[in-house]
């Protein structure tokens, strides 16, 4: 798989026959119906006949753990707090959310941030925190981050494209690739938060951003959801999915949760929680509930513009809940860390 590098600009799009690709363990030159490199069957089924990877498949040696993960272990050594911000819907306010917790936690000035963008297809953080059309360069030690404060460095792939209309169109091991890049060349220095931003779902950019960073440890999930039952139902199954791989949960967010009128501060239900929306799925599920953040126009305004809601209009009735969000993540991951240190 060829790297893509900050110097091309414009990733080349790569279109593949057959069956979409599931898993991060698929190579790109595969043939259809491949069990996977990690699977018993590789090599040996069917499927596999006149695959360029038969006999390297077939003599185990693809089982052997990715060099990459080491790797990326040593490189994520000089990060303190890693979160990763999951949602089972699209739509529902994920990449807001990520952005305004980089904002959050940066604003205090002895806090280093990075916000990584995984959203391969869909990479709306460089507009949402003002740095569109920027661009990465490379020096000796990786690739450097695009910085919105001293303290706030932001990556995503929507820093590599030529045209911001240009459509991302890879099949799962390209944008596996690139993922593995971001985590292991960008050089963010000494950092105290990571943020992933990732895209809705439990698929490629999911299963690999968890096995790359399975040999350092990550302070957990925040799960982005909003209050209606076609939402929860699909952030049960993130949940899930957070469960299978092992990935703790912080907590849970319920994002739009009721409209706050800017001029008479009245609240209405845009999108009614008719099956008791997340503060009881929490409860039902054992899960921590992290808080509500209601819908305000203002911050969609906000997020066009490349500015911090947070700063624009700190008194809102969402900056407050982003704030209190804000303190029992940082809570979580303080107490992570002293379990992590004292079973070391």
């Amino acid at each position: 798989e060829e790297p893509v590098t900050p110097g091309s600009r414009r990733p080349e799009a790569r279109y593949g026959k057959g069956r979409q690709q599931r898993m991060a363990d698929v190579p790109s030159n595969a043939p259809e119906h491949c069990p996977g490199t990690a699977s018993e069957d590789a090599g040996k089924v069917s499927a596999c006949q006149g695959c360029p990877n038969q006999a390297l498949c077939a003599s185990g040696a693809s089982k052997a753990p990715d060099p990459a993960i080491q790797e990326i272990k040593e490189k994520m050594m000089s990060v303190k707090h890693k979160i990763l911000v999951l949602s089972g819907k699209g739509g529902v306010g994920k990449s807001t959310v990520s952005a305004h917790l980089a904002h959050g936690i940066a604003s205090d000035d002895t806090k280093q941030v990075a916000l990584l963008d995984v959203d391969i297809c869909g990479p709306s953080i460089p507009k949402m925190m003002g740095v569109e059309g920027e661009q990465v360069h490379q020096s000796g030690s990786g690739w450097s981050p695009v910085y919105v404060e001293e303290n706030l460095g932001v990556m995503s792939v929507g820093f590599l494209l030529s045209s911001l209309d240009d459509a991302i169109i890879w099949r799962g091991p390209k944008k596996n690739g690139l993922i593995k890049q971001f985590l292991r060349d960008v050089d963010w220095g000494e950092v105290d938060y990571l943020i992933v931003d990732t895209p809705p779902g439990t698929s490629d950019e999911h299963l690999s951003i968890v096995q790359y960073l399975s040999a350092t440890p990550v302070d957990g999930a925040v799960i982005i959801t909003t209050p209606q039952e076609v939402s929860l139902q699909d952030v049960r199954k993130e949940i899930n999915f957070c469960q299978k791989v092992k990935l703790p949960i912080i907590g849970v967010i319920e994002n739009m949760s009721g409209f706050v009128c800017p001029k008479c501060q009245h609240e209405s239900q845009i999108f009614p929680p008719t099956t008791g929306g997340a503060m009881k799925m929490c409860k039902d599920l054992n899960i921590p509930f992290l808080g509500k953040v209601p819908l305000d126009p203002r911050i969609g305004k906000s997020c066009d513009e490349g500015k911090s809601f947070l700063s624009e209009i700190p008194d809102s009735s969402a900056s407050v809940a982003y704030k209190d969000i804000v303190k029992r993540i940082q809570e979580h991951c303080d107490t992570h860390s002293s379990e992590v240190e004292k079973n070391a």
